[in-house]
């Protein structure tokens, strides 16, 4: 039988939960899976499916973003930052597509540089100078508190012994 106290260390171990699909979500994959396009220079997200087994990803990257830094017929090539020790290792990665998802890492960058740049043709528009930079959020305004009353509580005496006895 084999040694019984041995742990395997197999490419997938400790994986029982990670790269297993959700209750009511087994089975086939989407065709939109397969007919989202990716470019060089896009972000994305390695999130493995489990329904495929080909061109899956080791576990430690599942979760990572990564740049898309080449496209073949059925995969990417992803690279992904990893941390050994203490230096950070630029991994280049080939994931097939039903294991990548773009990333919304850059939504919110993207709409502040259309609005940004919205903002600077309605400033050159009307000849005004205005300001894109980014402030941080300074302290709240102070304020008084007008009619405040105190109001001092005295504890009420609590007999263990008479609580439970009616009189």
């Amino acid at each position: 039988m084999g040694n019984q106290r041995a742990r395997s260390r197999g490419l997938r171990h400790g994986t029982r939960n990670m790269f297993s699909r959700p209750f009511r979500k087994k089975g086939m994959l989407n065709a939109t899976t397969f007919l989202r396009t990716f470019r060089v220079g896009d972000y994305v997200d390695i999130k493995v499916n489990p329904a495929q087994q080909k061109g899956m990803p080791y576990l430690a990257y599942q979760g990572r973003t990564g740049v898309v830094w080449n496209v073949t017929p059925r995969a990417v090539g992803v690279e992904v930052n990893k941390q050994i020790g203490g230096r950070v290792a630029r991994k280049r990665l080939h994931i097939r597509i039903e294991h990548v998802q773009h990333s919304r890492c850059r939504e919110d960058f993207i709409n502040r540089r259309i609005a940004n740049d919205a903002a600077k043709a309605e400033a050159k528009k009307t000849g005004k100078t205005v300001v894109t930079k980014r402030a941080p959020v300074g302290p709240r305004s102070g304020f008084v508190l007008t009619n405040v009353s105190t109001e001092i509580l005295t504890p009420i005496p609590y007999d263990i012994v008479r609580e439970g006895i009616k009189y």
